[in-house]
């Protein structure tokens, strides 16, 4: 708890944390706003495939930009303005940069970005959590190697689970469930670009008015960010996938205890230590009572035995919602402030060598799954189209079936029918050489034998 004390030390001793920010969108811009204002980190660099939407993006979250950027890094280190670029190459191996923030979107650029960060011993937070679940676990076994730290973006719901996680396991509480809410519908996996709008019930005016794109907004509707978001947990923290896939069980945050624990014991998970999302809908569409829509949570456990008594009296004695047990209960956080809290995860990589969540094995895969009747010589259209959807599975089935990964699953054409539903393998599709297969593929040789955990 005291990063903000240690931020201020280095602002009084003139020498702040140098972070580089590559891509200016939504989450960059966030951080924008907030990197301003935090004595103690420097913005060295933004790198962005348009400059001027990247000084765009300064002058929306309050920079006088006229002031504040510079094209030449010495300038930079002497007068703390921040260097706008184009070439996030440069901007990876600017002299006395420390940490890298992707938050480009792209599989392929947050990999590429990662690795040149390694290279240079720059730390990492990985805001594209895409490119963490295609290849998190080998980035971050180089990382350490390298002995920086590749890290989840803190605000973005992974690391705010991974966090609670790791506080529920230093209280000595066994994890039962970890994950966050959504709002979803079974129908919602066979959503398209088309049928988004009516399924957010977002006007499409509204959306086309706000530049809404809509197979970015899809991948939220037809459960791949979801997928990809507990397999960036599971691989953080060693709790399980779902073997059939995430369940979206309606609940609100009061029922979390009585429904997340195993079926053993009256819930709905397969067995205890698992990821999972609740949805904010019951399946006939009304709003679930007091849902969780926006936000995180954990659901723990006092020890089973008659030793756990005392600690099962506490959780009475102070007003925690439990179980009728009165063995399992929760806590929950409502909201997440995604980019606006990114600043935690620089902080603590620059000053405490710590990750807000980093990869400690490859226990869990999204694997691209057809929406419909898929025939040979389609081509897929990748995360949010109209052809597939990402599903969560096990890292061992997902090896053992040859499961194509859904961040590889875009402009790729198929070689052969899948039906609706089934798992699209690398068997069936005509794939590339290219930089991204090759990490992937490397990934996969070394966790072959999973689960592996890296060493702590």
């Amino acid at each position: 708890m005291n990063l903000a004390r240690k931020l201020k030390a280095r602002a009084a001793e003139g020498r702040p944390v140098r972070v580089g920010l590559i891509g200016a969108g939504k989450f960059g811009s966030m951080f924008l706003s907030q990197v301003r204002t935090t004595p103690g980190m420097h913005l060295y660099g933004i790198a962005d495939l348009s400059r001027d939407r990247a000084v765009a993006a300064l002058k929306s979250t309050g920079w006088d930009a006229d002031t504040a950027v510079t094209r030449d890094f010495d300038d930079a280190r002497r007068t703390g303005r921040t260097v706008v670029t184009e070439d996030a190459t440069a901007l990876i191996a600017a002299d006395e940069l420390e940490v890298v923030v992707d938050a480009t979107g792209s599989p392929a650029a947050g990999i590429r970005h990662a690795l040149a960060a390694i290279a240079h011993r720059r730390h990492v937070v990985m805001v594209t959590v895409e490119a963490d679940v295609l290849a998190g676990p080998l980035l971050a076994r180089r990382a350490q190697a390298a002995g920086v730290v590749y890290a989840a973006a803190y605000g973005d719901q992974p690391a705010l689970v991974c966090d609670m996680v790791d506080w529920a396991e230093t209280c000595g509480f066994r994890v039962v469930a970890a994950g966050k809410g959504t709002r979803h519908l079974p129908a919602f996996h066979g959503s398209t670009p088309q049928t988004v709008w009516d399924n957010l019930a977002i006007p499409r005016e509204m959306a086309e008015a706000g530049g809404m794109n809509p197979q970015m907004f899809n991948s939220f509707v037809d459960g791949t960010k979801s997928a990809i978001e507990m397999a960036a947990i599971s691989n953080m923290t060693g709790l399980k996938a779902p073997r059939d896939g995430l369940l979206f069980p309606p609940c609100g945050v009061d029922d979390l205890p009585r429904l997340l624990k195993p079926r053993a014991d009256g819930g709905v998970l397969e067995e205890a230590g698992m990821v999972e999302v609740v949805s904010s809908l019951e399946l006939d569409g009304r709003p679930v009572f007091r849902d969780l829509r926006w936000g995180v949570y954990v659901v723990l456990e006092a020890d089973p035995s008659a030793r756990g008594d005392y600690a099962r009296r506490c959780f009475k004695e102070y007003g925690m919602v439990t179980d009728p047990s009165g063995r399992y209960t929760a806590l929950y956080r409502p909201y997440h402030l995604i980019g606006l809290e990114l600043g935690v995860s620089v902080a603590a990589a620059a000053l405490r060598g710590e990750a807000t969540g980093s990869a400690i094995g490859f226990f869990s895969d999204v694997a691209a799954t057809a929406k419909r009747d898929l025939a040979a010589g389609e081509r897929l259209d990748g995360e949010g189209g109209y052809t597939v959807y990402g599903r969560i599975m096990r890292a061992e089935d997902s090896l053992r079936a040859g499961a194509l990964p859904i961040g590889l699953a875009h402009n790729v054409v198929l070689k052969r029918p899948v039906t609706k539903g089934g798992t699209v393998g690398w068997a069936d599709v005509e794939m590339a050489d290219s930089d991204t297969v090759r990490i992937r593929r490397e990934m996969e040789a070394a966790f072959r034998s999973a689960p592996q955990r890296l060493s702590a």
